[in-house]
């Protein structure tokens, strides 16, 4: 007796070849898309921000180089500010460059301690 050799069907795969296309075109549409945008004229030089000396925001807890702490103008200790932001939803604190670390690290902690919700810190943003 012979047994006949049934043929099994061979399970196809994904259509890879047409996912890769689509990629390639996605690819070739986002490219060709990014660089519509007209450049501006070669006369036209733009605005430079790097030498402007700008003002700490108003409600800003601000740190200065020796550690001591201001606010609105006036100078605060340690537990003035955490009498004057305890309790406080949001606290931005503006840290000079040259602030020590520690002492940063320290009021930051009293501040969470005293009752404040959300503690901003805020910094330059770089340019790299």
């Amino acid at each position: 007796m012979r047994r006949a050799l049934a043929q099994t069907e061979r399970p196809r795969g994904e259509p890879t070849i047409a996912l890769i296309n689509i990629v390639f075109l996605m690819l070739i549409f986002f490219l060709i898309a990014g660089s519509l945008a007209p450049r501006p004229e070669g006369d036209v030089t733009l605005v430079s921000l790097s030498e402007i000396t700008t003002e700490p925001p108003s409600d800003a807890l601000v740190m200065l180089a020796d550690g001591s702490l201001r606010h609105a103008g006036k100078t605060l200790t340690h537990e003035d500010a955490l009498v004057r932001f305890g309790d406080t939803a949001r606290v931005r604190l503006l840290p000079d460059r040259d602030a020590p670390a520690g002492e940063l690290v320290v009021l930051a902690q009293s501040l969470r301690a005293a009752g404040v919700a959300e503690l901003v810190i805020l910094t330059e943003r770089g340019l790299e």
